[in-house]
């Protein structure tokens, strides 16, 4: 199981309160970013295990950031997650990288597990 999480979301109370949930189940969340050039340079830069997604960036989407961290070797685990209902995204997030989506509402750390290779 992945064990440090980076989170990419540009709300900073969903920030907050994932960090707090993830922290509760176990995981070690090392850093958070607003966007996604932030993101792609805080992934590089803490090789986080895991990187918790938000879909809806301001600057670019969360499946063109998906792709971008999971192009090379020791890419990270991407979960992607939006307030949108995963039936609208979740095989698009696959295709682009992602290992599934997760709707905010239903964030967990066994949410993320499941998810998990």
């Amino acid at each position: 199981m992945p064990t440090t999480v980076l989170i990419v979301d540009d709300h900073s109370a969903f920030r907050a309160r994932a960090r707090r949930l993830l922290e509760a189940e176990g995981y070690e969340v090392v850093g958070e970013a607003a966007d996604g050039a932030e993101g792609v340079q805080e992934a590089q830069r803490l090789e986080p295990d895991l990187v918790l997604l938000d879909l809806q960036l301001p600057d670019i989407t969360g499946f063109a950031v998906a792709a971008e961290l999971t192009a090379g070797d020791g890419a990270p685990a991407v979960v992607i997650t939006s307030t949108r209902d995963a039936a609208d995204f979740g095989e698009l997030a696959k295709r682009n990288g992602a290992l599934g989506f997760v709707s905010k509402a239903d964030l967990s750390g066994s949410a993320l597990e499941a998810l998990l290779p």
